[in-house]
């Protein structure tokens, strides 16, 4: 019997960049748990593909829809397609993200708004169009859900550069807070999650450097894993994390704790 505090079953969810990396482990643990998940990629056809892997694999609800977020027309959107399948979104998880060239010497505008765009900006404005299936949503007892993905690279400077990544995450932990504020009143919660290293395209944690960097700087001396991810965002997302608002929850293994 599932315990009636983690109990996430017919709610709806999107999970935005969720074919692959942290993304996928996040919908792949909705799916599972009864959430009628839509996920997001830019190629249709592959995130079709990633969607109904997802639902067979986990005897489910997994929907794809194709969303570019360095489009600025993206957001509004992605709403509208979501509106007319769906009358209410219980739990947004704002997850896509990109990184580029972030050396302070070889940086280029470009690197700089694509990392900017697709990691801030698409979250501000995806979050806003998407207020009114939320409110349809949200009930006192049962707040609908923001989930943001930020980093602790933007909770700590790493000992390489990346300007730019660093500081877009920094300020998805800032819009978490101010969303937060904003949204209590309409019985939506706002929350980040901060990953450190946890296998991506992003992010090789199999490589002999990021390995050492976990053995130096990581007191569980470990990758995060699909579960690790899946846990966090369910408790944020049942009853069990309805009071939590306005938090950003490294889930690093304790590196920043033991910094």
């Amino acid at each position: 019997m599932t315990d009636p505090l983690f109990d996430i079953s017919g709610k709806t969810a999107l999970v935005t960049g969720g074919t692959t990396g942290i993304g996928a482990m996040i919908a792949r643990g909705l799916v599972a748990r009864g959430v009628r998940t839509y996920i997001t990629g830019r190629d249709q056809a592959r995130t079709d593909a990633a969607a109904a892997e997802m639902a067979a694999q986990q005897g489910g609800t997994c929907l794809g829809l194709a969303a570019d977020f360095a489009d600025p027309a993206t957001p509004a959107a992605l709403a509208a397609t979501l509106g007319e399948r769906e009358s209410a979104l219980h739990i947004l998880v704002n997850n896509a993200g990109v990184m580029a060239e972030g050396a302070l010497a070889s940086a280029t505008l470009d690197d700089w708004d694509i990392v900017l765009n697709v990691n801030l900006r698409a979250v501000f404005f995806l979050t806003r169009e998407l207020l009114p299936l939320l409110r349809a949503a949200a009930t006192p007892q049962d707040p609908a859900r923001i989930i943001s993905t930020g980093s602790i690279g933007g909770l700590h400077v790493p000992n390489w550069e990346a300007h730019s990544y660093g500081a877009s995450k920094a300020a998805i932990h800032h819009l978490t807070r101010s969303l937060a504020k904003a949204l209590g009143k309409d019985h939506i919660t706002a929350n980040a999650i901060a990953p450190g290293p946890f296998p991506s395209h992003m992010h090789d944690t199999t490589s002999e450097a990021t390995q050492r960097s976990i053995d130096t700087y990581i007191p569980l001396k470990r990758a995060g894993t699909p579960e690790d991810a899946q846990g966090a965002v369910l408790f944020l997302a049942s009853r069990a994390g309805s009071y939590v608002n306005g938090h950003v929850i490294p889930l690093d293994g304790g590196y920043i704790g033991a910094l």
